[in-house]
């Protein structure tokens, strides 16, 4: 019995967000990583209403405006009230330095809760991974598992190889 509570503990711990820190609106991938942040992949002009609904005071972007043709995210944003960054990256050769110092910034500075999006949560993995590395000096595999909890997928070998060539 005890060993069956210790996995059933572990497998709580391990589930990445079990527990969600805020409210999560019907966004694809939503996910709360942290208290009063969300991340997510795409949104679109039905999801507007939706995030404001969900309390989100704050969008941050994380794509270019070439993936969204013919929807202005940003004028719909801000005509529904809320705060709007962008910062684009277009796949892993935007995982840099000095993106990550800029996206440590936003989060820093936006109202919460925020939503951090792109098209399905990897990027935003990506750059959580990364800032946990560079900005918090988390180990690898610390990061590495914070970017899973905020999307991390596809781009985790690149990830990873940026964290180790800085010497992790």
């Amino acid at each position: 019995m005890k060993r069956l509570f210790l996995i059933a503990l572990l497998a709580a711990a391990t589930t990445g967000n079990a527990a969600a820190h805020e409210p999560l609106p019907k966004l694809a991938n939503a996910v709360s990583p942290e208290q009063g942040v969300i991340a997510a992949g795409r949104i679109g002009p039905g999801d507007i209403t939706r995030v404001r609904d969900a309390g989100i005071r704050h969008v941050i972007d994380l794509t270019p405006d070439a993936e969204t043709p013919g929807f202005d995210e940003a004028a719909a944003v801000r005509a529904a009230g809320l705060r709007y960054s962008n910062l684009p990256l277009a796949g892993a050769p935007d995982l840099t330095r000095e993106n990550v110092l800029a996206f440590d910034t936003m989060l820093a500075e936006a109202e919460r809760p925020v939503l951090v999006h792109c098209a399905s949560g990897n990027r935003v993995g990506a750059m959580a991974a990364l800032r946990a590395a560079w900005v918090e000096g988390r180990s690898t595999e610390e990061a590495i598992a914070i970017g899973k909890e905020w999307g991390l997928a596809g781009l985790e070998e690149d990830v990873r190889r940026r964290i180790e060539a800085d010497g992790r």
